[in-house]
């Protein structure tokens, strides 16, 4: 017993021992979830609404709930690790999460639904910040590191190449609500697992945890996020429920900075954002985000409304894209190395736009040659920039303030992601909804619910019947069409604004530096004071080791 016992001390230390890459592949279930979760209710959007009947607002906060409220509240739950231990952060996160999607699986309304994706996206933020932590911490050797981190991230594409498939292959044999089922046994496996195995570990307090600040911050993006969901949907932009909460979120974004800049213990050192590679590299990420998940999201409704095909059709015609973005990771050090991070970031932008442009050919047949390329040119294009982008934004922030960094880098790769589909969804619907002005045969009532989207012209032309119903089915094929037109026009010129703007990015990247002991602070000694004398020491380190993990 004894020994069974010292024998389980040891596989929780900090330094990981033999078994750190048993911890590893702890982390990289739990990151497979949030993953697959984040692209799983992709493919099940037309089946949700047809048992749901959510309005457009509720579809969009359906959709996207998870991933904002995700966003802001990952600095809250990232520094709150830092002070009451990452695994405990981590395990309550677990539970969450799977509470959370039994809730979800069994949702009978679309309040429900969004309330269950609103506590799934406070699981998830409890556990990404905290598996990267744990990860840092069990491998304190750097090419080890550099080892799992490939491992973490690589797994990080599986699960969103995995979640349309899953989630298509499901919905072919069980309701949509089974998308979420499939959470609960692996959360029931790893959360022992993770109680036993996973090692406790702190940051380095410096100071008290700003608790106003993380709630000025999660207050700020989800208002401001509101707001730009409102305009969406095609709100008017000086309606009060839209104007308010815009400028709520701008006013307490800025009181948030203004606090950080005040304080003598941060969360986040906003100084970082003058740096130009810094603030240039997560305009990048909320840039590629915007235009994958916004397309991605249009694309499913494209490939099961418009051509017919089934969920798991659907997810099939989705993975070369997810694929295209692992190749990309794979080869993203070399590739770095050779060309630099503004060849790197700015050509994988042109390459993305052309994908983009390519896809406009796309009408109301099936083309699926033109769709596996341009999907292929897409993932790989929009991956080679967020590597790039990544890597930029790490090597910038000094090494004190890493882990603020990488905090701004997720919430950057969360909030573009909402955006995009408020933003590309407002585009759609604008150019969508025109199409249903006057058709003869078809009452008005009947053509103003058919002008909300796609799936529900489809349910009213159903109703109708005859001759009636099939010139609103093809009125609305023909709309959604030109709406996607819209839409990619206007992705490919965000596209091409990232390759000019990528042009402030370094043109080559610094050989990595020897290692050199940590600075010593002095008492009272600021961060700007320790990253002058690191300065002035040693060259700064931006070696394709430093590598962050980010989700295709």
């Amino acid at each position: 017993m004894a020994g069974t016992t010292g024998a389980m001390a040891r596989m929780r230390t900090a330094d990981g021992g033999a078994n750190r890459w048993v911890v590893l592949l702890v982390l990289c279930v739990s990151l497979l979830l949030v993953a697959v979760d984040a692209t799983v209710l992709h493919v099940a959007v037309p089946a949700v609404t047809e048992d749901l009947r959510p309005t457009g607002v509720e579809l969009l906060w359906i959709v996207d709930a998870y991933p904002l409220v995700c966003a802001a509240l990952l600095i809250l739950f990232g520094t709150l690790g830092d002070r009451v231990g990452r695994r405990r952060v981590l395990l309550i996160g677990y539970g969450i999460f799977g509470v959370a999607s039994a809730l979800a699986a069994y949702a009978d309304t679309p309040e429900m639904l969004i309330g269950a994706r609103v506590l799934l996206g406070v699981g998830g933020a409890m556990i990404m910040p905290a598996t990267l932590s744990v990860l840092r911490s069990v491998f304190p050797d750097r090419r080890e590191r550099a080892t799992a981190i490939g491992i973490w991230t690589a797994v990080a594409a599986v699960g969103a190449a995995a979640g349309p498939v899953l989630g298509g292959l499901l919905i072919e044999h069980f309701w949509w609500g089974s998308v979420f089922l499939i959470n609960i046994p692996l959360m029931a496996l790893i959360l022992p697992l993770g109680a036993r195995l996973l090692p406790e570990s702190r940051g380095d307090l410096d100071g008290p945890w700003d608790v106003l600040g993380a709630l000025m911050a999660a207050g700020g993006v989800l208002a401001l996020v509101l707001g730009v969901k409102r305009l969406g949907v095609g709100h008017d932009p000086f309606d009060p429920a839209t104007v308010l909460p815009l400028l709520a979120g701008a006013a307490l974004l800025a009181l948030f900075t203004r606090r950080q800049r005040r304080l003598r213990h941060p969360l986040i050192d906003v100084r970082m954002f003058a740096a130009p590679a810094f603030s240039t590299s997560v305009g990048c990420i909320v840039l590629c985000m915007l235009a994958l998940v916004g397309l991605e999201l249009i694309a499913v409704q494209y490939l099961q409304l418009v051509l017919g095909l089934s969920p798991l059709e659907t997810g099939l015609r989705l993975l070369p894209l997810t694929f295209a973005a692992m190749a990309a990771g794979a080869t993203g050090s070399y590739t770095l190395r050779r060309i630099g991070p503004r060849r790197m970031a700015g050509g994988g932008f042109v390459l993305t736009a052309g994908a983009v442009l390519l896809l406009t050919l796309m009408g109301e047949h099936d083309r699926p040659v033109l769709l596996t390329v341009g999907f292929v040119l897409l993932g790989f294009g929009l991956q080679t920039t967020l590597f790039a982008a990544y890597e930029s934004m790490l090597s910038e922030a000094p090494q004190e303030h890493a882990g603020g960094a990488a905090a701004i880098g997720e919430t950057s790769y969360q909030l573009g992601a909402g955006m995009g589909i408020a933003l590309l969804g407002s585009v759609m619907n604008a150019a969508y909804a025109p199409g249903f002005g006057a058709l003869p045969g078809v009452p008005r009532s009947a053509a103003e619910d058919a002008a909300h989207s796609l799936g529900e012209a489809q349910q009213v032309a159903d109703r109708l019947g005859g001759a009636a119903g099939e010139l609103l089915r093809a009125t609305a094929r023909d709309s959604f069409v030109r709406g996607l037109h819209a839409t990619l026009l206007v992705s490919a010129a965000l596209l091409l604004i990232g390759a000019l703007a990528a042009l402030r990015l370094p043109r080559t990247m610094d050989t990595e530096a020897p290692a050199c002991p940590k600075p010593v602070r002095e008492p009272g000694e600021g961060a700007e004071s320790v990253r002058r004398n690191r300065a002035a020491s040693v060259p700064p380190s931006r070696g394709p080791g430093r590598e962050v993990a980010h989700r295709s």
